[in-house]
């Protein structure tokens, strides 16, 4: 019997995968999702709303139908259920502010990739003299808008690490780099008996406790402001750090992990949680690939493993260490002081 033909196609779909990305991206830019979430349009009348050229507003409708990303009923275009509650941006589970990030910035540097690897040096705005995070912690409206973005991404992570830690042996908690607040909120909703931190950069104070406020929680989650390698990490029973390490190089790292082991009292706990690399580095492409990111965003940030973070935590102090999947491609790695 003659062995299975080899075909490209897998090969193919891959190289091409761009186009279905660009199509998903320009799409959150239009805001077609947050159109469609109001109510049903046929082609004229949704092309009309966004503005769109007649020539190939079809085929872009189409094409995101084909995709999976819009239903047509009749002759009417409808949000799939994944995007009537990811991409709409009236919604408090949208998460297109990333992806507006990525289509506005991320998009475009990677086309540098074949510099970053053969240089080993970043291709964002920092090759034209230009600090993005820098501009973006100095615009209050557009840091708002990315604080919100990073907690529609973060949600289902938090939520796991509220329903998987065993929070009950613990009174007190901090998220080291807390942005919005939607890990310690997650966390303060399903622990009544905790009291909680974010600690961030003071512009990010307003945000936070707006946030917070708005769940009523301001009495146990308050904002600790600093910068966490300049100072010392909160004294509490359990510090987190999501998607933190791994915009560092290994010696910033294992500095964090140092500090992190400092503040802790005996038995405290470290939660650091990240798209973590599969141990054998073969199966996890979305954390390769964000590690490949890191290159084209960072001086010396990467990706790792979870064997590698055990190994990090082990020799920082910790005297026990675990990992666990939460949600996605994240898993948290858990160090016990």
């Amino acid at each position: 019997m003659a062995g299975r033909q080899v075909v490209p196609d897998r090969l193919l779909q891959i190289g091409f995968g761009f186009l279905g990305s660009k199509t998903l991206l320009t799409a959150v830019e239009l805001g077609v999702f947050t159109e469609l979430a109001k109510r049903r349009l046929d082609l004229k009348a949704l092309a009309a709303k966004l503005k769109l050229h007649p020539r190939s507003a079809r085929d872009f409708f189409d094409a995101l139908v084909a995709l999976g990303l819009l239903k047509r009923i009749g002759t009417r275009y409808a949000n799939t259920p994944e995007s009537a509650l990811f991409l709409d941006r009236a919604k408090p589970s949208y998460i297109g502010g990333m992806l507006e990030m990525c289509n506005a910035r991320l998009y475009g540097f990677w086309g540098s990739l074949t510099e970053a690897l053969r240089t080993g040096k970043p291709q964002n705005e920092v090759k034209r003299g230009d600090d993005f995070f820098g501009t973006l912690y100095r615009d209050p409206q557009r840091l708002e808008g990315f604080l919100k973005a990073m907690t529609g991404l973060s949600q289902g992570t938090a939520r796991a690490i509220a329903a998987k830690f065993p929070w009950k042996r613990f009174d007190s908690f901090a998220d080291i780099g807390c942005a919005q607040g939607g890990v310690a909120v997650e966390i303060a909703l399903a622990h009544q008996h905790l009291n909680g931190q974010g600690m961030d950069l003071p512009v990010v104070r307003p945000v936070f406790e707006t946030y917070v406020t708005s769940k009523k929680l301001q009495k146990r989650v308050t904002f600790h402001e600093g910068n966490f390698f300049e100072e010392s990490l909160p004294k509490v029973d359990v510090l987190i750090m999501g998607h933190i390490l791994h915009d560092w190089d290994l010696k910033e790292k294992m500095l964090l992990l140092r500090k992190a082991y400092a503040a802790l009292p005996k038995g405290g706990a470290l939660i650091v949680h990240e798209a973590l690399i599969d141990d054998a580095r073969k199966t996890n492409a979305f954390g390769l690939l964000m590690s490949l990111n890191m290159l084209i965003e960072t001086k010396g940030g990467f990706d790792f493993t979870g064997a590698d973070c055990r190994q990090w935590m082990k020799k920082a102090g910790f005297t026990r260490t675990s990992v666990e999947h939460l949600a996605g491609p994240d898993s948290m790695v858990i160090g016990i002081k």
